[in-house]
């Protein structure tokens, strides 16, 4: 595992969302980093039941917004050497690439998801 030092940009994976980030500070077996742009946005639903729909609380998961600080282990953490693009459009970005998943299944729990993602975009654009 690559050690990093403070202002270094990495990918660093946040539950389900990767996220383009700055390293602020380490915290022994964890980094604190500060969110740049969004990479994959979180997956929607209940993370300890996924494709469930039925009897399990289907939440709705927003990406971690522009600066948002996070702890995240080390072990999640790895360069990160593209260009960082604007949040904006990486969030824009990262919403449409999980649209498009979402809408090549029709199941239930495809359905609810992206009535999730629409919601979540209607909050982030308007």
């Amino acid at each position: 595992m690559a050690e990093f030092e403070t202002g270094t940009v990495v990918k660093a994976h946040y539950k389900t969302g990767v996220y383009a980030s700055e390293i602020v500070e380490d915290r022994g077996s964890m980094y604190l980093v500060k969110v740049l742009a969004v990479l994959k946005h979180p997956q929607q639903g209940d993370l300890h039941n996924p494709g469930q729909t039925e009897n399990v609380f289907f939440h709705q998961r927003k990406a971690l917004s522009q600066y948002e600080k996070a702890n995240v282990s080390k072990s999640a953490v790895h360069l990160y050497e593209d260009e960082v693009p604007s949040y904006e459009d990486s969030l824009k970005q990262a919403l449409n690439n999980l649209k498009e998943k979402l809408n090549k299944k029709d199941d239930d729990f495809s359905k609810l998801a992206l009535q999730r993602v629409d919601e979540l975009e209607h909050q982030y654009f308007s």
